[in-house]
């Protein structure tokens, strides 16, 4: 199968890529400058130019293709309406290409926040959340089922953690240097869904090869890590003391550091079989890496 990649380049797109070729595919992903255009073709990748905004690049990909994996996003949280739109617009654009094909759209999405239990891959995001834009995109995505094309959505935990990971645990240890004190909003108490993004690009592959239209996906491994346990191993590891800090501290991620949001993959595993077998959040954290 030939895949359209968006996202190639990125964090879960450099471990997609790789998965994707090692199973037999060959992948052409989306780059929109030049350091992406080299970090793709050096993964074994064909290269389009190209980013979300070029929505002719966009079906030109996916109408070339045998199937498209849509991980791109713009991670501008100041502007983050902005990059939902943006995102909607392409969303739009890849199914309307695959339109009447039965051709496979996976598409990307949150998981959910639920108050008082564990959300599960029927739950969606409430409006207002974080999640909810991608969530609302991941919907239309869906719906595409009704035009011939074979939608599903992968959804990812807050965390999706490993040796080269520039997200929100990063960001947490940034933090604690700049402040001198690990922290976490409240008791800490809060927990935080994750997985290893290996295991994650092993989800999408199976997603493109196996899942029925309209399939709904949670790449979760650790259920909910407490964001205080989280807290207390970057204080060992940076030698800093943990201790309860204000939401405001942490930035654009001091709101989502206070929910509590753990999520299941029970129903992914029984659809297809998938196991998660990299490390657990702590187990990664405990490598070292993230304090390089």
């Amino acid at each position: 199968m030939r895949v359209f990649v968006t996202g190639a380049s990125g964090w879960v797109g450099s471990a997609v890529v790789p998965e994707l070729i090692g199973a037999g595919h060959r992948v052409l992903g989306l780059a929109r400058s030049d350091s992406s255009a080299a970090a793709v073709t050096a993964a074994g990748a064909e290269v389009l130019r190209g980013d979300l905004d070029d929505l002719d690049a966009l079906t030109a990909g996916a109408a070339g293709c045998d199937g498209v994996v849509h991980l791109a996003f713009i991670h501008d949280f100041s502007r983050f309406e902005a990059s939902v739109q943006a995102d909607a617009r392409a969303v739009e654009t890849l199914a309307a290409a695959l339109e009447g094909t039965g051709k496979p759209l996976v598409v990307t999405a949150g998981t959910a926040a639920v108050p008082g239990r564990t959300a599960t891959e029927h739950d969606t995001s409430a409006p207002g959340s974080p999640a909810a834009g991608r969530d609302a995109n991941a919907r239309a995505a869906l719906d595409s089922a009704t035009r011939g094309v074979r939608p599903s959505v992968v959804r990812l935990p807050r965390t999706v953690h490993g040796d080269g990971d520039h997200g929100f645990v990063a960001h947490l240890v940034a933090v604690a240097r700049e402040r001198g004190v690990s922290g976490y909003v409240g008791d800490g108490a809060a927990r935080w869904p994750a997985v290893h993004v290996r295991d994650a690009a092993r989800l999408y592959r199976l997603a493109l090869e196996q899942t029925p239209a309209g399939s709904v996906l949670h790449a979760v491994a650790d259920e909910g890590v407490p964001v205080r346990e989280i807290a207390e191993v970057i204080g060992r590891h940076l030698g800093l003391p943990t201790a309860s800090a204000a939401a405001e501290d942490f930035g654009f991620l001091g709101r989502i550091l206070a929910v509590d949001q753990p999520a299941s993959s029970a129903l992914t595993r029984e659809l297809l079989g998938w196991r998660p077998t990299g490390p657990g959040l702590v187990e990664d954290l405990e490598k070292g890496h993230y304090f390089a």
